[in-house]
């Protein structure tokens, strides 16, 4: 076994425990890119499945300066106060270069990283679409069936990894500024049609008068996109995190969501499809990875490179080639 690995019993019951260190070595285990380390991730898992599930899941995201460690520790200091286990799940953006990444959450968040009913994890991005962890499921999970109630999940900022993350969340929360009308422009139209409320922070001093314009121009904005399929009518809402005003009733309008949600059979409902998409996703991911790494398929894309690179060859054609060469040897 590798050095320092636990076996999968002692991870798992340890996680049940809701042994922080045990809790923060398996969302390594699961982060880890060694073969090994994956089987016995998988096994962990497997056992830590049945008592995952009993939290609400939130996403959010919101444009840079927009202030989302601050919304999210002072968010996650209000939840923890009403009785409820906070774990905070920050995705930071990693140099696409070396790979490595910011992880700078537990600092940017130290009051509520202090806090026992709390956890922080940072998790470095590697070259995950839009930003989003490909193991942020997986510790989301994890912290589960740790106990945690109520997961935070922070995206890098406005763009592809917000369509990632809408679909491993229950409710998803765009962050926004006050600036209203011109500020919609600088959104992508797809990020504000999946968000399930807009909130606009930083509404405190001389700039409480333009958020409350801002929401009114919000809301008129909102009644332009057509209705969600579960029934649920897009909100704005303001707040100051720094003030600490207005959280009570964000935290109030995702209560109702969910049990909205509940009575519909959306919650359910959502949160089954969103299964069947992680199966497909990690399908996709693992064809990939064998692909790319199988000796056959590297001698052969060092061989066509240059000609592609040039122009001389077709990159569709070429790609049909390479996945029939792959296919055949897996049949092999």
């Amino acid at each position: 076994m590798t050095k320092n690995r636990l076996s999968v019993s002692e991870y798992i019951q340890g996680v049940l425990d809701a042994d922080r260190v045990i809790l923060s070595r398996a969302i390594t285990l699961v982060e880890s890119t060694l073969y090994s380390d994956q089987l016995i991730a998988e096994e962990v898992m497997e056992g830590i499945l049945p008592y995952s599930g009993n939290s609400v899941r939130i996403g959010i995201t919101g444009v840079p300066g927009v202030g989302k460690s601050t919304f999210i520790e002072s968010f996650g200091k209000i939840l923890v106060e009403k009785g409820h286990k906070v774990a905070v799940l920050a995705v930071d953006p990693s140099s696409q270069e070396s790979h490595g990444s910011i992880l700078g959450d537990k600092t940017r968040m130290e009051n509520l990283a202090a806090d026992k009913r709390a956890y922080i994890r940072p998790s470095p991005t590697g070259n995950t679409l839009g930003g989003v962890s490909a193991r942020t499921r997986e510790g989301m999970l994890l912290c589960e069936a740790a106990g945690f109630d109520v997961i935070l999940i922070e995206t890098v900022g406005v763009g592809q990894s917000e369509t990632a993350v809408k679909g491993m969340v229950d409710f998803f929360l765009l962050l926004m500024l006050a600036g209203a009308g011109d500020e919609l422009q600088g959104i992508k139209k797809g990020i504000v049609e999946i968000c399930d409320a807009m909130v606009i922070n930083k509404a405190d001093g001389t700039n409480l008068d333009a958020a409350k314009n801002a929401k009114r121009e919000y809301s008129n904005a909102l009644h332009l996109f057509p209705a969600k399929e579960n029934g649920w009518v897009q909100q704005v809402k303001i707040c100051s995190a720094l003030d600490q005003t207005g959280l009570d009733e964000i935290w109030e309008m995702v209560a109702g969501y969910k049990e909205r949600m509940g009575q519909n059979g959306f919650w359910d409902h959502n949160r089954a499809n969103q299964r069947i998409s992680w199966l497909h996703e990690h399908i996709r991911y693992l064809l990939e990875k064998s692909f790319f790494q199988n000796e056959k398929i590297k001698t052969q894309l060092d061989q066509i490179l240059p000609e592609i690179r040039s122009g001389r060859l077709s990159a569709i054609a070429k790609a049909r080639e390479l996945v029939e060469i792959f296919t055949n040897i897996k049949k092999e």
